[in-house]
């Protein structure tokens, strides 16, 4: 539930449609999301081995401090905090205010709601780790059920006639080759998020096993939802249909449900955006924490509450930045600066594998297919940082400035150690 939750927020109801912009024959949309699902799964592959060497707080912050340097896993919690996870949190906390509003049509500021979202959820956090992945996973199932309902609703929906598509959209050519690489960023990020749920695994039982199993299972059950989801909307909207509305899933629903479907899905959405926002305040604060560990940031993000045996600084901290950020209207600024980043940080952590595998041999929970898969998962996110830094230099630009600013930061916190 952790890894699905990390997974499924509100891009997959959203992005089938940016998918079908950049390629144009239902081979070639359901062949991205087929593939995204490939890659993400030889990452879990990855970060399942990785789980069985590691099990501490911190989960990818402790590979990359372990395998590297502990100024590259300070950058990336650096990253962390004042990007990757606050950013999108607020993002998609504004989106859930968006479609609760859109429901309820309550006369309140959509950064009022989104506001409200985060710090509750933060309170029910601090109230200890059961509560927490107890809310998640209930909105876990939740986005499961809207997902099968849409689904079904697409299946309900007579499919258009007529002979069949095409399979390429245009010859085999370099111009292909560049339309289905921009078609794969919306899916890379779409499927992204289940490494978070390494954040939790000194919290975890037997995380060498039962955090394996569930990236290999959780990943595995996202890519099933997203191949049906991406299904139903080629069917009901066909390729160009899809293409020319930015609410696939609405218009899926108002097809098979008319009016009424269209709140339908606005409240699975809702429901969807909550529950990644549960997901991401349980897990993250867990690298603020293994950073306070290693004396590379305030103490008191170290301290757990003794009753609910839970970092309630470093949840707090994540919450309080998350909400000022929501409401100061800058996280789709700040957005576009994660695409340059995030992916850095998956490649890195990808080539770990490499390092821990001389340096400490192989163990019994081997990745399978490595060294290819492994090298396939990296040179895939480098191609993704490649491809993002040559269409958007000016965002990606700033989003390196600001890993750089963490270098003079770390060393004043090592100093100070």
């Amino acid at each position: 539930m952790l890894v699905m939750g990390g997974i499924v927020g509100s891009g997959i109801f959203i992005n089938p449609y940016v998918v079908a912009q950049q390629v144009h024959t239902p081979f070639l949309i359901l062949g991205a999301w087929l593939l995204g699902g490939c890659i993400a799964l030889a990452g879990a592959f990855i970060y399942a081995e990785l789980a069985a060497r590691f099990a501490q707080a911190g989960g990818q912050y402790v590979y990359l401090r372990d395998a590297y340097h502990p100024m590259v896993a300070f950058l990336y919690g650096w990253c962390l905090l004042l990007v990757m996870q606050t950013g999108g949190m607020a993002a998609v906390a504004v989106t859930f205010a968006r479609y609760f509003l859109e429901i309820t049509r309550w006369p309140v500021s959509d950064k009022i709601v989104a506001a409200a979202a985060l710090l509750v959820l933060t309170l029910i956090n601090c109230l200890g780790v059961r509560w927490g992945s107890t809310v998640q996973n209930l909105l876990m199932v939740l986005k499961i059920l809207a997902i099968a309902l849409l689904v079904a609703a697409g299946f309900s929906v007579g499919s258009p006639g007529g002979k069949p598509p095409p399979l390429l959209d245009r010859p085999l050519s370099f111009d292909l080759l560049l339309a289905f690489g921009a078609a794969m960023t919306p899916v890379l990020f779409a499927y992204g998020g289940w490494q978070t749920a390494s954040f939790v695994s000194g919290e975890m039982r037997d995380p060498a096993r039962d955090l394996s199993r569930g990236l290999l299972i959780g990943v595995s059950g996202v890519i099933v939802l997203y191949m049906a989801v991406s299904y139903v909307c080629v069917r009901v909207l066909g390729a160009a249909g899809l293409a020319h509305t930015t609410t696939p899933a609405s218009a899926v629903m108002r097809a098979a449900l008319g009016v009424y479907g269209g709140d339908v899905i606005a409240a699975g959405i809702a429901i969807s955006t909550l529950g990644f926002l549960a997901q991401g305040m349980l897990t993250a604060p867990r690298v603020y924490y293994a950073m306070a560990e290693d004396k590379v940031f305030f103490n008191a993000i170290a301290w757990v509450h003794p009753k609910t045996a839970v970092p309630v600084v470093a949840i707090a901290l994540q919450g309080v930045a998350a909400t000022v950020i929501a409401l100061s209207g800058r996280y789709e600024q700040i957005l576009n600066y994660v695409v340059s980043v995030d992916f850095i940080w998956f490649g890195l952590t990808g080539a770990t594998l490499f390092v821990f595998r001389r340096r400490l041999g192989e163990i019994s929970r081997r990745t399978p297919g490595h060294p290819v898969t492994t090298f396939f998962f990296v040179a895939c996110c480098w191609a993704v940082v490649a491809a993002t830094i040559y269409k958007y230099p000016a965002n990606s630009a700033i989003g390196l400035a600001i890993l750089a600013t963490g270098v003079p930061v770390y060393f004043f916190w090592r100093r100070k150690a």
